[in-house]
């Protein structure tokens, strides 16, 4: 093809075609130099070189015009062109003389090297301009290949420590699991083992309590009394350590059966109140909705009711109503529990139902707790399919509640 510059040689075409062209200050075309593209139609002399750019990279072509009256130079902009009825991206680089500028572009970045390493060697008196543009942009193009192996390297370095890290962590995983599942299976056995023992001390405790009380003094009868305390506090922890073992290493076994949730509510009250009214708390029940009995495992959801409702207990005032409510949202069975008591603090919340966490509100009556209650009970609600939430504030008190899925299928 032969270039608009008077003088100039003829050009071989590159595999990677492109297109150059020398513009006034402002963009607007003067000589076509070179166009392998057939782009000649769409940027005669006279339009502005943006004219090339399909209408959504219009800016991206203004903002490398800019580029290049400002800071003299741009290599390797890529920017898209409407190209034998397709839209092609083009790799754009332009340059500027003390007279004008020089743009070209091409199909690939290797293209655009070529052409301006081409144009280059281009001899005559009119293209000194050109040879001295296209020389820096051959510069520029070597210094973004350097900066591509340089970054290629680095990529390659981080990339092969971020495989051994990975590894390395797979392997400590692997030992972490074991290591777990031992421990999980030391804490069981170890659990199973005191069990028993502590039952004795607590049977024997109960029946010098009720028994002997009349030949022992005050003194001793409080022995007794805080030996009873202390071993029904201990095989409650030892029965919690069971259950987060059984659950943590994934033996969380559900009986289901169909239970009626109400009459589930009515029991779970009744033996709760003995505890509510030794320190004069009324326990009100609300049941707000007919619900048909459900597939559960009874005696994992008692479980649940009884550590909501004796934490309710612990941590309220004497003279004050815990509330307990049976309704229904949408696809759910929701049971809740609001009590008056102290609330608790909301940057403890978040904590509140993982293992061994207590908050900083105390029970107003010296009650212990393991830390484990509520752990267990966001496994036993989840093992059902539900989910277990919580809402509270300091002074206001605190409602614990559970979802249930009405449909068995959730399950």
């Amino acid at each position: 093809m032969k270039t608009d510059l008077p003088g100039s040689e003829l050009f071989v075409a590159a595999a990677d075609h492109g297109i150059a062209l020398l513009c006034e200050f402002d963009g607007i075309v003067r000589h076509l130099v070179r166009d392998e593209l057939a782009l000649a139609g769409r940027v005669p002399p006279g339009a502005s070189i943006t004219a090339l750019a399909d209408p959504g990279s219009a800016e991206k072509a203004r903002q490398f015009l800019g580029t290049v009256q400002t800071q003299h130079a741009a290599f390797d902009w890529e920017i898209t062109v409407p190209l034998h009825g397709a839209l092609v991206p083009l790799h754009w680089a332009g340059g500027a003389t003390s007279d004008g500028l020089l743009i070209v572009a091409a199909r690939t970045r290797h293209g655009l090297t070529r052409l301006n390493e081409e144009l280059s060697r281009i001899n005559n008196e009119q293209t000194n301009a050109v040879r001295a543009i296209t020389k820096d942009l051959a510069l520029a193009a070597a210094r973004a290949a350097e900066r591509d192996d340089a970054l290629y390297d680095e990529v390659s370095r981080v990339n092969n420590e971020l495989s051994n890290l990975q590894r390395e962590l797979a392997k400590k995983n692997v030992e972490l699991e074991r290591l777990n599942a031992q421990k999980n299976q030391l804490l069981g056995m170890a659990a199973h083992d005191l069990r028993n023992p502590l039952g004795v001390i607590m049977t024997y405790a109960e029946f010098l309590a009720e028994e002997a009380a009349d030949v022992l003094n005050e003194e001793q009868r409080e022995f007794v009394a805080n030996i009873k305390e202390s071993s029904e506090f201990l095989l409650k922890m030892i029965n919690d350590l069971l259950d987060i073992s059984a659950i943590e290493s994934g033996k969380l076994r559900l009986d289901l059966a169909p239970v009626s949730l109400a009459a589930l509510l009515q029991r779970n009250i009744a033996l709760n109140r003995v505890l509510a009214e030794k320190k004069q708390i009324h326990i009100e029940l609300r049941l707000e909705a007919d619900l048909p009995a459900l597939p559960l495992d009874g005696g994992k959801i008692q479980q649940v009711l009884n550590n909501f409702l004796s934490n309710a207990c612990k941590f309220s005032h004497p003279g004050t109503t815990v509330e307990v409510r049976l309704y229904q949202a949408g696809a759910d069975a929701v049971i809740s529990v609001r009590d008056q008591g102290q609330g608790i603090p909301a940057a403890e919340l978040e904590r509140l139902f993982k293992p061994f966490h207590k908050t900083s509100v105390r029970s107003t009556a010296g009650e212990q707790s393991t830390g484990l209650g509520l752990a267990i009970v966001r496994k036993i609600v989840a093992g059902h399919g539900g989910r277990v939430s919580v809402e509270s504030e300091v002074g206001h008190g605190s409602t614990f509640s559970f979802t249930l899925p009405l449909s068995s299928h959730a399950i």
